[in-house]
């Protein structure tokens, strides 16, 4: 456990602070607009190359997702076939704007893995649209948890989404990693606002 006060992140890292949301109940749907258009596709053998181009356009620019593109091919293809993990892509007017995995390796639960739309996206309606489905789907198993955990690198809209779509705040922690722009995974552009420190 980290004890009050300042801690130093060493040189060439990152830190975020991570919350940990847990939902035991399916939430109730909520309305929204901006559905028109939008459809939600099961992909059921993701090829990587595709993957992670998608997983790079959601999150890889502003929010320093990264923890897939350090997998080989190999590595993102046993996780992406497997039978318990579905991948998900949103599409409105035959484009790809969003990403979702719905991770059901764990009995009884299931995590939200990844959840993230194209910054042309937000506050359209198409994020709410993809949470109604995201809890649709993963209630329909018999499942009496499912859970997600986001960041302060992520979107500042993530953790009151999540509040709002019915998920509880459970456990905090701090993550600390080499920061992946400095190792060249991501550009040096990626996430303008976390400062790099060399």
């Amino acid at each position: 456990m980290l004890q009050a006060g300042f801690h130093d992140v060493p040189a060439g890292h990152i830190a975020a602070v991570v919350t940990h949301l847990e939902m035991r109940a399916a939430a109730p749907v909520r309305s929204g607009a901006g559905a028109e258009g939008l459809s939600l596709l099961r992909i059921e053998e993701p090829d990587p190359d595709w993957y992670r181009a998608l997983f790079l356009r959601v999150g890889g620019q502003d929010w320093l997702w990264f923890s897939r593109l350090l997998l080989d091919d190999d590595a993102l293809a046993d996780i992406l076939e497997d039978a318990d993990v579905h991948v998900y892509v949103l599409r409105r007017d035959g484009l790809d704007i969003g990403l979702m995995e719905l991770d059901f390796r764990q009995p009884g639960a299931c995590e939200l893995a990844f959840f993230g739309l194209v910054s042309s996206a937000i506050g359209t309606g198409a994020g709410r649209f993809m949470m109604n489905e995201a809890i649709r789907l993963a209630w329909a198993a018999p499942i009496s948890l499912f859970h997600v955990h986001t960041c302060t690198m992520d979107s500042p809209q993530a953790l009151d989404f999540y509040q709002r779509s019915g998920f509880v705040p459970v456990r905090r922690q701090v993550e600390v990693v080499p920061d992946p722009r400095l190792s060249g995974l991501l550009p040096e552009t990626a996430a303008p606002h976390v400062p790099i420190l060399k």
